[in-house]
């Protein structure tokens, strides 16, 4: 037992005191030291080692973090998409008021062409009342000005007229509706009749022509005649164009149906005429042939 310990101890202090001339032949040496192959050989096998366990370590690391910031991540998408549908919410706000805009401005171009004074107005619902098929409710009233039996319009033409009115809303019967008629003359001339809405969701409505000679052809436009005092219609109002004549042999009267040049079905901004024209604007209202008015 004692004489391995000695030899064991020598062992060990003969391969230290080699270890040492080693290193110091090599440090003296320098680049041209003869251990320069086997210090480099080690490096590479010492430098391999150290890049496989960063290898193996750095997945176990990445997911731990991950692990880590999990909560704050979720955070992040949270946010990141509620950010995106106030975005998405702010550009249609943005959309439709410049749509708006583009309506108000036809509407006070329109009516500023005719003399009419308007009170501009945004449908709030459709809806139908006792007697009234075809209404809607707009958001102004009698505080606005606003009474029954007045003109409304848009920036396209005759919407229809105002049967009832509270302080801050009013429901305008369409033109559209069944019970609605209105007069009504043919562009160019003095030959009148009567509108009537027919329901059809307001695509048509019927013009009946009184003078049963007077010529009537599709295309032909329309225009409000006017009432006595300009209520509940005033002049000059652009209304539609025919596009159906129906043949009536041995009428007094000749039918026609014709297409609105305000598309009664999706209303926006409108206006109600408060003040009519001190003169009918006749055709002037009328659109240019293949373009807006």
């Amino acid at each position: 037992m004692m004489r391995d310990t000695r030899r064991s101890r020598l062992i060990l202090g003969a391969l230290l005191t080699a270890a040492l001339v080693l290193l110091t032949v090599d440090h003296r040496a320098g680049e041209s030291s003869p251990l320069r192959p086997l210090r480099t050989a080690g490096a590479w096998l010492f430098g391999a080692a150290e890049r496989f366990g960063g290898g193996l370590a750095r997945p176990v690391t990445g997911f731990v973090q991950a692990v880590a910031t999990a909560p704050q991540a979720q955070e992040r998408i949270r946010q990141l998409k509620a950010e995106n549908a106030r975005l998405r919410a702010g550009l249609s706000a943005t959309r439709l008021d410049e749509a708006r805009s583009a309506e108000l401005k036809r509407l006070l171009g329109l009516s500023g062409t005719g003399g009419f004074t308007v009170v501009p107005a945004n449908v709030l619902a459709r809806r139908g009342q006792p007697g009234f098929e075809d209404a809607v409710q707009i958001d102004v009233g009698t505080a606005d000005g606003v009474r029954p039996d007045m003109t409304v319009l848009n920036g396209d033409g005759l919407i229809g007229r105002v049967v009832d009115a509270s302080a801050t809303t009013s429901t305008v019967m369409l033109l559209s509706d069944p019970a609605a008629s209105a007069g009504a003359r043919l562009e160019g001339g003095q030959e009148i009749g009567v509108v009537h809405g027919v329901g059809e969701q307001g695509r048509l409505i019927q013009f009946r022509l009184l003078d049963s000679a007077a010529s009537l052809v599709r295309g032909t436009r329309i225009v409000s005649f006017g009432s006595q005092n300009g209520r509940p219609y005033v002049p000059g109002v652009p209304i539609g164009v025919i596009e159906q004549v129906e043949s009536t042999p041995g009428e007094l009267t000749r039918i026609a149906y014709a297409r609105p040049y305000a598309d009664l079905t999706t209303l926006d901004v409108v206006g109600v005429v408060v003040q009519g024209p001190k003169r009918d604007p006749r055709d002037a209202l009328l659109p240019r042939k293949g373009g807006s008015w």
